[in-house]
């Protein structure tokens, strides 16, 4: 087999697997201390914006109990919002927003529909939306 045949199949293969990867976007479980089951590893800032500090409350209080906390998802419950399908060029702040109000199908992972969140005003979603990019910067998703 001559070099440019070996190097077209690594080529294909990267690729291949590139594609895969892409379009599968489960991560590997990474058991907490806490014996929760994070689907990532999140890096928590050192600090917070006042709107990223009140995001992260609200967020504690009504989506933590699914998306696992600190947003790193919850294996067969929720996905991690820290991860790139989730960074601003696919998903704008605006498709949070309408998922709280809304629900949403499932389009990206098996986790089914998720259910609109009641008592949630636009402005609350919005400081939840400032802690979760906050937390995507420092996860180096922008």
């Amino acid at each position: 087999m001559n070099i440019k045949a070996v190097i077209a199949i690594v080529v294909v293969g990267m690729v291949s697997l590139g594609i895969f990867m892409w379009q599968n976007p489960k991560q590997p479980v990474i058991t907490e201390n806490n014996g929760t089951s994070a689907m990532v590893l999140v890096s928590v800032p050192d600090t917070l914006s006042s709107s990223g500090k009140l995001g992260k409350r609200i967020f504690e209080e009504q989506c933590a109990s699914c998306h696992g906390r600190n947003a790193a998802g919850q294996e067969g419950v929720a996905p991690p919002l820290i991860h790139k399908i989730y960074e601003p060029s696919h998903h704008g702040d605006e498709s949070f927003q309408r998922a709280a109000a809304l629900g949403v199908r499932a389009h990206h992972w098996p986790f089914g529909n998720m259910p609109p969140i009641e008592g949630l005003t636009r402005a609350d979603v919005s400081t939840v939306i400032t802690y979760v990019r906050e937390l995507q910067r420092a996860n180096g998703i922008h």
